[in-house]
């Protein structure tokens, strides 16, 4: 069921909401959070339909905010607010509002959005494009839990990766670091198979991939050891390369589909490892409501060495030390490199003698 609501208000959106439930004979529906997406009338389709699949593993009311451009200083002088309210099989599991905002409407988000949210339940605020240099500081962000970015949206998205280093507040996370979650499983489980030690790795990827700076930076942060980073022609991140006392592990994909898993001494295996859809990472992402903290750890990694002068020469120095620290997860193969190591997409550098490692 859809109902559009023109120059209206929250207190009337509540209304329609309650409205809609009855009217397709749920006046109750079980959610669990309300997901804030502040997106642009281009990306809004996409988003929401990213929100309404990942609705079906967390039940939750969708929030959509648009901010509309006034062009002509008559619009922008007319403030308005307009509701499309959706309940029912066009919401997914749950409810969905899509706000426009109109004039002077759009400098008060946050008044919109507050009488909104679903009572005592967490919120996850995301920007799918344009995300602020510092979610936690941004109105709307100030509102959330958990704060989703995705740096791969970017113009530059190294250069962001940077100023997310910076600006990181627990509950900050993004979608380029949720992307290499299967990378970082992968090789945590390679690494529980061996008694080696690892001595140096590579990571090769599209050239200016966030995700594979991202990787490349838990490696450094988790193995303590040096990290090469390769150039390839991608799909995103395709290989990663280990150096270890009892031989080389490989792990590669060069299709963006199956990856081949190479362990000295072991015969060698096809494992998945596709190129997910959006949907399926914010499904991971709200799967958990608490900082995330070996992205956090990553990412200090790097802001501690900013200015270091092991930087790749093509980046910035705060870049550098943002790509040098923006993955980390504690694995169960922490042990398995020299101090306390564990293995947890365009890249960036050739090489990079980083000082510790990681791998999602």
């Amino acid at each position: 069921m859809k109902i559009d609501l023109t120059d209206t208000t929250s207190s009337k959106i509540n209304k329609a909401l309650v409205q809609g439930r009855r009217a397709i004979g749920t006046p109750a529906v079980g959610m669990v959070l309300t997901l804030v997406i502040v997106t642009d009338e281009e990306n809004a389709y996409d988003a929401l339909r990213a929100a309404n699949e990942a609705s079906r593993e967390h039940p939750s009311r969708t929030l959509v905010v648009i901010k509309r451009v006034s062009r002509t200083p008559r619009a922008r002088a007319h403030a308005r607010l307009d509701a499309e309210v959706r309940v029912g099989a066009e919401a997914g599991t749950g409810e969905t509002v899509i706000l426009r905002l109109y004039g002077e409407v759009s400098e008060h988000a946050p008044s919109v959005v507050l009488p909104l949210l679903l009572p005592d339940a967490p919120v996850v605020v995301w920007w799918p494009v344009n995300a602020p240099l510092d979610p936690a500081k941004d109105p709307l962000g100030a509102l959330a839990q958990r704060r989703v970015t995705d740096t791969y949206a970017s113009e530059q998205p190294i250069q962001e990766l940077g100023a997310r280093a910076e600006a990181y507040t627990p509950g900050d996370t993004d979608l380029s670091w949720t992307r290499i979650t299967p990378w970082r499983s992968m090789l945590a489980a390679a690494l529980d198979q061996v008694t080696c030690e690892v001595t140096s790795v590579e990571v090769e990827g599209e050239e200016f991939n966030p995700s594979v700076e991202l990787l490349a930076m838990w490696l450094a942060d988790r193995l303590n050891v040096p990290v090469n980073r390769a150039l390839s022609s991608g799909p995103g991140l395709t290989a990663v390369r280990m150096a270890t006392t009892c031989g080389p592990i490989v792990l590669d994909r060069a299709d963006g589909g199956l990856a081949n898993l190479s362990i000295q001494g072991q015969p060698d295996r096809a494992v998945a490892l596709k190129r997910r859809e959006t949907a399926e990472l914010i499904a991971e992402e709200l799967r958990r409501l608490d900082p995330d903290d070996t992205y956090a750890s990553a990412l200090r990694y790097g802001v501690d060495r900013l200015g270091d002068d092991h930087a790749p020469a093509h980046h910035s120095p705060a870049v550098a030390a943002g790509a040098a620290g923006a993955a980390g997860a504690e694995t169960p193969a922490a042990a398995k490199a020299p101090a306390e190591k564990a293995p947890d997409g365009k890249p960036a550098a050739k090489k990079a003698p980083a000082k510790k490692a990681a791998a999602k």
